[in-house]
């Protein structure tokens, strides 16, 4: 496998997967083919990234390319999003961002045809095609193929607190399920899927992944669906912890604090030092209490066994990581986070308008009003 980590370090790749909704009921819509065909995804090279479709065609999603720091990243985001607002408006349809919509049955979505797509329903049956959910994925550049490795393996701590500040998807199916992040537990349900395991080098890692390709659980390291995932192709780390984010501030805020994540644990590398150990089990259950509390909650301060508030926990290390993120150009989009852990994350403002008259139209029409910011 050829391993294609030669820099520039810690460019940024956003990738956000949005809803496809009726602009008067807020229903999804099955519409991702007439929308890339009005945009000219297929025949068209942007300057700004990729408009592409996901496993259903009531998704669609967007990608920047690596871009140098991440107030690119966030311009090229703001003309995504803007440019599939405008392309759907031109058919009635608009575009929402948050972790799942919030009535909405997997039951009445189609899926995309493609062979990709056929092939994981085959495969996975009722657990595909109930995959009903929105993520946001941030692709970091780096220089060396052991370095991601090291960085993949540091990152698994940090999952936790990203997907608490990200929690984004308090809704499914027209029932509120007291989670702060439903879309976590639903794609658990998939393999290969949550806190990956630690690997010792980048042949470590490739020697597995051969081994389940030969064995045929898989086609190629891309099914993969962990959390937090080297991606050899692209010469990244991805991190896929993320409920899509219905304000794109905090996208690209989250995608700051991330940069600034895998900037200091590349400098643990390069300076020669090893991680700490961390037991799985308590990796993943800190990710289960964030997902269920999201920045309400508590989770135990690895590598102690003292519980502290999440929140506590994430202004503590955002104090640390902000050197880091100044010397990357991404100090500013950090305020993003700050507003996060002052006035909620998505799930949380969801979950105030819906308190106000237990109405999920209007839920929804909050998500869609603060997309289009």
């Amino acid at each position: 496998m050829r391993a294609n980590f030669t820099g520039p370090s810690y460019t940024v790749g956003i990738e956000e997967e949005l809803m496809i909704v009726d602009a008067k009921s807020y229903a999804l819509v099955n519409a991702i083919e007439s929308l890339l065909e009005d945009a000219g995804a297929a025949n068209v090279e942007r300057e700004d990234g990729e408009i592409k479709p996901e496993l259903m065609e009531s998704v669609l999603e967007i990608a920047t390319k690596p871009c140098a720091d991440v107030v690119e990243a966030g311009d090229q985001l703001r003309s995504l999003r803007q440019n599939v607002r405008e392309t759907a408006a031109a058919r009635g349809l608009s575009i929402g961002s948050a972790g799942t919509h919030p009535f909405a049955m997997w039951e009445d979505q189609r899926i995309v045809r493609r062979p990709r797509y056929r092939d994981l329903i085959s495969a996975l049956r009722f657990v595909a095609r109930q995959e009903l959910i929105f993520g946001m994925h941030v692709h970091i550049g780096l220089d060396d193929a052991d370095k991601a490795i090291h960085v993949a393996n540091g990152m698994r701590v940090h999952v936790p607190v990203l997907l608490a500040l990200s929690a984004n998807s308090p809704f499914w199916r027209g029932d509120r399920t007291g989670l702060a992040s439903t879309r976590m537990p639903i794609f658990r349900q998939f393999p290969r899927v949550g806190m990956p395991p630690a690997y010792r080098d980048w042949e470590d890692w490739e020697r597995q992944v051969a081994f389940m390709v030969r064995s045929g659980v898989m086609e190629d390291y891309t099914y993969l669906w962990y959390d937090v995932r080297p991606h050899p192709n692209l010469g990244t780390v991805e991190i896929r912890a993320c409920d899509s984010q219905t304000r794109v501030e905090h996208t690209v805020a989250l995608a700051a604090l991330i940069q600034a994540m895998v900037h200091e644990l590349a400098e643990h590398f390069d300076a020669g030092k090893k991680l700490s150990e961390y037991p799985w089990q308590m990796l993943d259950e800190n990710r289960w209490l964030a997902a269920r509390h999201g920045l309400d909650g508590e989770i135990v301060d690895l590598p102690g066994n003292d519980r502290v508030t999440t929140k506590a926990l994430a202004r503590r290390l955002l104090e640390r990581l902000e050197p880091h993120a100044q010397q990357l150009g991404g100090a500013g989009p950090l305020d993003g986070i700050r507003d996060l852990l002052e006035r909620g994350n998505g799930a949380a403002r969801q979950c105030v308008v819906y308190e106000a008259n237990t109405d999920l139209n209007e839920v929804m029409d909050e998500i869609l009003a603060a997309t289009a910011l």
